[in-house]
């Protein structure tokens, strides 16, 4: 049975859009774009969610902690789950928070550093080798109770794609930019509602079907 890894943040968790400062609400098992994506694919393929809120490229955040940092949990998600056969890596929204003074190529830089670990020989003989679908989160929109911690991020997150897929192309991996099928939600400018869930979630299955 061929195994999907989705690694990532916020919106592969399944975070609802933030009305007030505290909210937690997560949508439920069977909307999340991970979920969805598995359904599509079919009942001979397993799932491993593997979304973190909060989690960045490559920083230890000093508001959130450290553990926020991917490169620390996509090591140990490497280690505790497998064999995968796949592995869907969606992260850089974080990356774009005004704390860490963001830029198209340090994000892309963030992105290179978990390839590497994801692409490091003794990984990929762990699980018998594995593909990866780098996935360009949708463009970060500043509105909302988010606004301010992310100031700056919509012009650094409307190049990232491009960046992405240079990166992609260098690397001979699969490529998917989510702002071509799925947008944030009006409400707080960083996640996703459940037709963007689904939308994605269905592109993401095509991607790996072809």
């Amino acid at each position: 049975m061929p195994c999907l890894l989705a690694f990532g943040d916020s919106n592969t968790h399944g975070l609802k859009p933030i009305v007030r400062r505290g909210d937690y609400a997560r949508h439920g098992p069977q909307a999340r774009w991970p979920t969805v994506c598995a359904a599509a694919l079919g009942s001979e393929w397993s799932l491993v969610e593997e979304g973190l809120p909060g989690r960045t490229t490559q920083f230890d955040d000093p508001v959130m902690g450290a553990h926020m940092n991917g490169r620390n949990g996509l090591h140990m998600a490497l280690l505790s789950h497998g064999p995968i056969d796949l592995l869907a890596l969606m992260l850089g929204t974080n990356d774009c928070k005004t704390r860490f003074a963001p830029t198209p190529e340090r994000v892309t830089a963030g992105i290179a550093g978990l390839l590497d670990i994801a692409l490091w020989p003794d990984i990929q003989a762990r699980h018998g080798g594995f593909e990866i679908l780098l996935i360009c989160p949708p463009s970060v929109e500043e509105t909302g109770v988010l606004a301010g911690e992310f100031w700056g991020a919509t012009a650094v997150s409307r190049e990232l794609a491009t960046h992405y897929s240079t990166l992609a192309d260098a690397r001979g991996l699969k490529f998917l930019d989510a702002g071509w099928v799925a947008t944030v939600s009006p409400t707080d400018g960083i996640h996703l509602q459940p037709s963007a869930h689904q939308a994605l979630g269905a592109a993401v299955a095509e991607s790996i079907r072809r």
